[in-house]
């Protein structure tokens, strides 16, 4: 399902031009896995599963300026003179970029009825891990870089690119070692999407009548010029299988798997 190196970059250079975002903009629709609170701004609601994802920000020392980056992309994006409630950043401590999505919400609440759905997701992942090992000759982080935003109907990110091709070839590897697995399949996980590099930044909230899409476009089209003179990378040396109960938090217990590219 994956595209080949040139394929995909084609199709994400088309997701920061401008004409995207006003088309994109024109198609907002609030997220559910946020809901207001009666506190004020808006609380994340249920949406449990896992996915095998990089270490964010509070665990990842070798991408600290990265993210650091990320951060003021985050916070440059919220000063924009937009209505309040229309994007609910996500906590800096849950950046991360997803591998590999595996399951989630309804699907994840129907297996996990299964007692030993988990340890055998665990356990399976875990091979997958030790098989993808022995399966190259040599290991290097996969290096990629900030494109620019990306906006899909309920959330905002920012998209990524690889370096140079190997580096996208080695990702792709290892999410066809994951998605071929015939012990995934058998625990009814399966690859729903094409890969697009990508770490969230935001949900969509309360979308006004009255949202101004032909400035926000504009704007976001120019915060992407910083992108071109930012030289920060983020180095992807390791992949984690890490759980989540909603959009804020991703855990994981010291025994769970880990790669180390």
């Amino acid at each position: 399902m994956d595209e080949d190196y040139q394929t995909y970059l084609n199709r994400v250079a088309r997701t920061t031009l401008l004409e995207t975002y006003n088309s994109q903009l024109q198609n907002l629709q609030e997220s559910p896995k946020f809901q207001p609170s009666s506190e004020g701004g808006r609380k994340p609601v249920p949406f449990p599963g896992y996915s095998v994802i990089t270490p964010p920000p509070n665990e990842d020392s070798q991408n600290q300026d990265f993210y650091q980056s990320l951060r003021l992309c985050q916070e440059q994006l919220l000063q924009l003179p937009l209505e309040t409630d229309l994007i609910v950043p996500v906590p800096f401590a849950s950046f991360h970029l997803t591998l590999a999505d595996l399951i989630w919400d309804n699907a994840y609440l129907y297996a996990s009825q299964n007692s030993e759905f988990e340890v055998q997701l665990r356990s399976c992942i875990a091979q997958i891990f030790q098989q993808y090992r022995q399966s190259i000759t040599q290991t290097n982080p996969s290096v990629w870089q900030i494109l620019g935003f990306f906006v899909k109907p309920r959330s905002i990110a920012v998209c990524l690119i690889a370096k140079d091709e190997s580096s996208y070839k080695q990702i792709l590897q290892f999410r066809r070692t994951i998605y071929q697995s015939s012990g995934l399949t058998a625990l009814g996980i399966e690859q729903h999407y094409h890969f697009t590099a990508h770490i969230t930044l935001g949900y969509f909230g309360e979308i006004s009548p009255h949202l101004d899409r032909d400035r926000l476009s504009a704007s976001l089209f120019e915060l992407n010029e910083q992108w071109l003179e930012n030289s920060s990378q983020l180095l992807v040396h390791q992949a984690q299988l890490r759980k989540f109960d909603d959009m804020t938090r991703y855990y994981r217990e010291l025994d769970w798997p880990i790669l180390d590219f």
